[in-house]
């Protein structure tokens, strides 16, 4: 097992196509070949996280994707947001959330509050 550091997109991709071939042995975590590939995903996790940083979502886009996972409608969202016309707002972007609000969203839908707090656009 020869390891090396991440330093380059060549580098990268054959990091790559090294994790994808031992993933295909699906090999027992304590083997040579385990702990090569536990080595290499953190290699590959810490050059994306440095070379491909994926930044917050947007506050609303969170809320609308966390309804349509969970089945939440405007109504579910009325003791959370107020009501349903200033949930529409909020969703049209026309109201920005409140301090209450971004804590209530966290507190019942689980919305990290570092989302929610971010700037976005308003209407």
């Amino acid at each position: 097992m020869e390891v090396k550091a991440i330093r380059n997109e060549e580098t990268y991709r054959a990091t790559l196509a090294r994790v994808s071939d031992l993933i295909d042995l699906d090999p027992v975590a304590e083997s040579p070949e385990g702990e090569e590939l536990e080595i290499l995903g953190t290699l590959v996790e810490a050059y994306e996280a440095k070379h491909f940083p994926i930044g917050l979502p947007d506050p609303i886009e969170a809320i609308k994707f966390q309804m349509e996972q969970s089945g939440i409608t405007v109504k579910d969202l009325e003791p959370i947001i107020g009501k349903s016309n200033r949930v529409y707002e909020v969703l049209a972007r026309k109201r920005p959330l409140t301090l209450g609000m971004i804590r209530r969203l966290n507190a019942n839908l689980g919305i990290p509050a570092t989302v929610l707090i971010a700037d976005y656009a308003h209407a």
